[in-house]
C-alpha cells in the first residue's frame, strides 16, 4: 500500500528548503523567449535556444540578442508537445551536427516525438539548419498530447540516450514491443549498438536501455558515467533513478503515487523485483530535467545534481552518495523552471516555463 499522504508531505516539506534571500548565487536575467524548453552551449559561448512552437534560436549570453535559425522541420505543437531538445554532436567543432527532438503529427489524431540529426550553419545572416535526416521515432504514435519526453543525451563514448514518455497511455512502459516509457541507447546515425541489453531482439525492442518510465523529463551523467534520470509521478512520487542497463523501473505497476482519480498503485517496496527511485517527492517538484555539475564556479557542489522544479517553481539541489541520492536544498525561484545547464565558465542557467520565460544565469553573490 502506499505510505500516509500527510506523512510524506510533512516529511518532504520539512526536509530541505531555502527561500530566495538565502540564496548562495546572484541571478542575472539575460533574455525571455515565448515558451522555452532546452538549451545548449555552442563551442563560441553562445547557445541554442528552443522554442516549443517551433523556433530554433542562437543566443549571445552578454546581451541576450537572439537570431533565428531557418530550416526548422514544422512540428506538432499543442498541450506538452511541440519543439523539444537540442544536443550538440561530440565532434560538432568538426561536423556542426546537432540534433533535435520534436512532436509530429501521424494519421488519425495520433502524434509522437521524433529525433533528427541536422547541419547548422552559423555564417552571420544565414543561420540554418540543412541535411536534416530522422534518427529515431516514438513507436507506435498514439492519440493525445502528452509525455513525450524526448530530452537528448550523448554519453562519453558517443552513444546518444533519448528519453521517451509513457503519452500518458500507462501500460505501453512496460510493452516491449514499443518505446514509449523507454530510456533509448542509440549509435549517433540511429542505429542499435550491438551492446544494447535486448539488441538481440531486433526491432524497436532493440533500442530499449531501460524501461518502465512514466515521463522522464531529465538524463545526466555523472563523473563515474553512471546515468541519472529524473521523471514525473502521477500523484505523487515524482523520481529520481540511477539508470542501470536493462532494468526494469516498474512503472504503472508501482509508483511512490497513486493515480489522479486517487485510485492506489502499489508502492515499489510491494515488489522489489522492480529498481525503486533512489530519491522521490510527494508533494511532487514536477522535474523537467537534470543537470549534473562539473564546474569549479560553484566548487562545493562539484558532483551535486540540479533539478529544475516546474510546479514547485524551485531549483532543487541533490547530492550522491555512492548509488544513492538525497534532496540537498532547494532555492524557490518563483516561476516554473523548465531547463537547467552549465555554462562554459561553470555559470549555471535556467529557462524559466512559458510565455516570458527567461534565461537566467546564477553565479556566485
Amino acid at each position: 500500500m502506499n505510505r500516509p499522504l500527510i506523512a510524506v508531505l510533512c516529511f518532504m516539506v520539512c526536509a530541505c528548503s531555502s527561500n530566495a534571500s538565502n540564496h548562495p548565487f546572484a541571478t542575472q536575467t539575460i533574455a525571455s523567449f515565448d515558451e522555452p524548453w532546452a538549451m545548449a552551449f555552442l563551442p563560441d559561448g553562445r547557445l541554442l535556444v528552443t522554442e516549443k512552437k517551433g523556433r530554433l534560436l542562437v543566443v549571445s549570453p552578454g546581451d541576450g540578442s537572439a537570431v533565428p535559425v531557418s530550416g526548422v522541420p514544422a512540428v506538432d505543437y499543442g498541450g506538452q508537445g511541440g519543439f523539444g531538445d537540442v544536443a550538440l554532436h561530440p565532434d560538432f567543432s568538426e561536423n556542426n551536427h546537432i540534433y533535435l527532438s520534436y512532436v509530429e503529427a501521424g494519421d488519425d489524431n495520433r502524434r509522437g516525438a521524433v529525433v533528427v540529426c541536422a547541419v547548422l550553419s552559423l555564417v552571420p545572416g544565414a543561420e540554418a539548419l540543412s541535411d536534416i535526416v530522422v534518427v529515431w521515432r516514438q513507436d507506435p504514435k498514439v492519440t493525445g498530447r502528452g509525455h513525450y519526453g524526448h530530452r537528448l543525451l550523448f554519453s562519453g563514448d558517443g552513444y546518444l540516450f533519448i528519453s521517451s514518455g509513457d503519452r500518458q497511455k500507462f501500460d505501453p512502459a512496460q510493452d516491449m514491443a514499443g518505446n514509449l516509457g523507454k530510456i533509448i541507447r542509440l549509435n549517433d546515425d540511429g542505429s542499435v549498438p550491438e551492446d544494447n541489453p535486448f539488441a538481440e531482439q531486433g526491432g524497436v525492442t532493440a533500442q530499449i536501455w531501460s524501461l518502465g518510465h512514466r515521463n522522464p523529463l531529465g538524463i545526466a551523467f555523472d563523473a563515474s558515467g553512471q546515468l541519472w534520470n529524473t521523471e514525473m509521478g502521477p500523484r505523487g512520487g515524482d523520481e529520481l533513478n540511477r539508470v542501470v542497463q536493462g532494468k526494469n523501473y516498474g512503472y504503472p505497476i508501482v509508483s511512490n503515487g497513486r493515480h489522479y482519480d486517487m485510485r492506489d498503485i502499489p508502492d515499489h517496496d510491494t515488489r522489489p523485483e522492480f529498481e525503486a527511485p533512489k530519491a522521490w517527492w510527494t508533494p511532487v517538484i514536477s522535474p523537467g530535467g537534470l543537470m549534473i555539475y562539473s564546474g569549479q564556479l560553484f566548487a562545493d557542489w562539484n558532483g551535486d545534481g540540479f533539478i529544475p522544479g516546474l510546479s514547485s517553481e524551485a531549483l532543487i539541489r541533490i547530492e550522491f552518495e555512492g548509488e544513492n541520492a538525497r534532496e540537498a536544498e532547494r532555492f524557490e525561484m518563483g516561476k516554473r523552471i523548465r531547463a537547467v545547464t552549465q555554462g562554459p565558465d561553470g555559470a549555471i542557467w535556467l529557462l524559466e516555463d512559458k510565455e516570458g520565460g527567461r534565461l537566467l544565469k546564477l553565479t556566485p553573490p
